[in-house]
């Protein structure tokens, strides 16, 4: 388990944090709206290449989000000490249980993978192929994210469920690289009970 103290983290660009309390870190984003950068607090020193992320997570739109927020969430593994580049899973909580919109509810989740690979390429091109509906979230609710990553294959859990799996991550199997907590335009994130596994 990861302890929750500002030492323990690396903030990127766009990016600010607090601690509300010993088991929490809250996480935002400022300065910027441009989507899908590197906007996430990294574990220092966290050299991951396989093994296993789990950490539970809240998403709450902030009083200034735009119309366009979905309260974004998630982790960020296999990150270069600069943030220049990175692989992501995160969910929407918005597009979740509450949802009524069935083009959104099938956006409930996504991969990405930065600087090449975003939201926006994927969605440019017609690429469904990293993104999936998820049942369990909403917005100002606890969820929990697991990864399960293997050279070029990640597993992505949310609350237990298989959501996702990405076969061959766009930095390659041989990557390795810092664990991040990430979160988007318009998202307070709240992080707690970080686990980190290595496989090697």
């Amino acid at each position: 388990m990861i302890r929750m103290q500002p030492d323990q983290f690396n903030l990127m660009p766009h990016t600010d944090m607090e601690f509300p309390d010993s088991e929490t870190i809250r996480v935002w984003k400022t300065g910027s709206l441009e989507p899908d950068i590197n906007t996430y607090a990294g574990v220092v020193g966290s050299s991951f290449h396989n093994g296993t992320i789990e950490v539970d997570v809240c998403g709450r739109l902030r009083s200034d989000a735009p119309d366009y927020a979905r309260g974004f969430i998630g982790i960020v593994f296999r990150a270069a000490d600069d943030g220049r580049e990175f692989e992501s899973f995160y969910i929407r909580p918005t597009n979740g249980k509450e949802c009524k919109d069935p083009v959104r509810k099938k956006h409930g989740c996504q991969y990405f993978s930065f600087p090449g690979y975003t939201f926006s390429y994927f969605r440019d091109f017609g690429i469904t192929d990293y993104e999936n509906c998820v049942n369990t979230i909403a917005i100002n609710q606890w969820s929990h994210i697991k990864a399960v990553i293997r050279d070029d294959c990640g597993s992505f859990y949310v609350d237990g469920i298989k959501v996702l799996t990405v076969h061959e991550l766009k930095h390659g199997s041989k990557a390795r690289g810092n664990v991040g907590l990430y979160v988007d335009i318009g998202t307070d994130g709240f992080f707690r009970n970080l686990c980190i596994s290595y496989d090697d």
